[in-house]
């Protein structure tokens, strides 16, 4: 049990050049910090350790893995900086231990990684389409997949993605109690804290790297939430079906009461808790209200327990937010949230563009993460209509890639900065070959240069014999 107390938590924003002086931001401080002066602390947490040992617990010891040496590897820095940045709590390396393959870090000054999200629903089951959609996602450059399925036998699918993925694998453990649930006619008010717990330590059994958690949905945050007259009200799958166990009952939230818990279970396989973001907004007009900062502020003291656990910690993000309202929200978690890594979806920057949400998602993705965010989970043609097609995963995937390279490239990322350049020096030299090879999608480039007329050509369609490049190399010549 967590026992709380009132604490209150001074919060001066330094917001750089990023306030602009916008009465946006100076309400924004203001009213976070209303609510950090009477959010509640949670005091007396201990967890017992078993003789497991998490990644954070091997960095805090000064002991580099060989997941961190790998990781380091792939993004071109020390192993030591890395040890450092997962000690800390600013990156983690989502991988149970019960699974193999090429780890990869999710954290601050790393390339900005994306996640493609694919499962069944109740209304469409097709195992063999989703391993379709895991190989899509994988192939076009995703660093991990969520199964987020909810119909069919929902072990069988687990299984069947875990054994066959090279990424780190995310699930949400309460879509499956209510799927179950569902199953027997019954609804998520019919969940037992135990049910939540047995499902939770049974995904972490099977291998799952990272799970969400929606612990910052308690009774008063959901309470908030109620009273914002939001127009969509809670759009988090988990964050609704918990404010309505929760309000049933008329209990706290188990995720929350019993966050020690949670914790050992995550400890003991190394599985990094992705605490979800259970309010946040589902429309433009509902962004960065008081009920999001609650709940961020609540997440933020659950990072510190994590940590303290050795339990490797990121948190989630909106949602749909205006675009002059993305870089507060990145820097309030980080404040809040002592640097942990930062996972959003989108944010979707217009409510108005169903079919191109993905184009939507990759505008706000690309400035959430050079704003900080340092996963984004890619939004497809198909959000807000239907379950995604194969080729709809492979749109938002490139879609989300392109917006994390332009912000890692922005940011300064060696990895990111040198792609371009060799792409640029391989335009200057009209080497089509070695241009292919630099593009996010080499597929779609190549088809696209294939079906010109000038595909056996040193020049390409566009400009034909009066290419600058070409004119501009023959100059060089003379």
């Amino acid at each position: 049990m967590l026992v709380h107390r009132p604490e209150s938590i001074p919060l001066e924003p330094e917001l750089g050049n990023a306030s602009g002086g916008s009465s946006f931001y100076n309400c924004f401080w203001f009213h976070l910090f209303k609510i950090t002066k009477t959010v509640h602390s949670l005091g007396g947490f201990f967890v017992m350790r078993g003789n497991s040992m998490t990644q954070l617990d091997f960095a805090k010891q000064g002991v580099i893995t060989d997941e961190m040496q790998h990781a380091a590897e792939y993004e071109g820095i020390a192993p030591e900086v890395l040890r450092e940045l997962i000690a800390k709590g600013w990156a983690v390396i989502p991988k149970n231990v019960k699974r193999t393959f090429a780890a990869r870090a999710i954290g601050k000054g790393l390339l900005t990684k994306v996640n493609a999200n694919i499962g069944t629903s109740t209304d469409h089951v097709d195992i063999q389409e989703e391993i379709k959609k895991l190989e899509a996602a994988i192939y076009y450059g995703a660093d991990s997949v969520m199964d987020l399925s909810t119909g069919g036998d929902l072990h069988a699918i687990r299984k069947m993605i875990l054994e066959q993925s090279t990424v780190m694998v995310g699930a949400v453990p309460i879509y499956q109690v209510a799927a179950e649930l569902s199953a027997k006619n019954k609804s998520i008010i019919h969940m037992s804290g135990e049910q939540l717990f047995d499902a939770i330590e049974q995904q972490c059994e099977e291998g799952i790297d990272y799970i969400t958690v929606h612990c910052g949905v308690t009774q008063k945050s959901a309470e908030l939430a109620s009273k914002q007259k939001r127009v969509m009200g809670i759009v988090s799958r988990g964050g609704s079906l918990l404010a309505a166990w929760m309000k049933h009952h008329n209990k706290e939230n188990p995720l929350y009461e019993q966050f020690d818990r949670l914790c050992m279970i995550a400890h003991k396989y190394d599985v990094t808790l992705s605490l979800g973001d259970g309010l946040r907004p589902g429309a433009i007009a509902d962004a960065t209200d008081a009920a999001q900062i609650e709940e961020l502020v609540i997440l933020g003291q659950l990072v510190k327990y994590a940590r303290d656990a050795g339990v490797q910690v990121i948190v989630e993000g909106p949602g749909h937010v205006p675009m002059d309202q993305i870089t507060a929200n990145i820097i309030a978690e980080k404040r809040i949230c002592d640097n942990a890594p930062f996972y959003v979806l989108g944010p979707l920057t217009t409510d108005a563009a169903p079919g191109y949400d993905h184009i939507v998602g990759a505008i706000g993705g690309a400035i959430a993460a050079l704003a900080g965010a340092d996963f984004l989970c890619y939004v497809t043609p198909a959000e807000h209509l239907c379950l995604p097609t194969v080729e709809d995963v492979r749109l938002g995937v490139i879609g989300t890639r392109i917006a994390a390279h332009s912000a890692d490239i922005a940011k300064g990322i060696p990895k990111a900065v040198k792609q371009d350049l060799e792409m640029s020096k391989c335009r200057k030299a009209l080497d089509w070959e070695g241009m292919f090879s630099k593009a996010i999608d080499p597929d779609m480039a190549r088809i696209r240069r294939k079906r010109s007329e000038d595909y056996g050509e040193k020049v390409c369609t566009m400009c034909g014999k009066l290419c600058a490049i070409k004119t501009h190399n023959e100059c060089e010549l003379l």
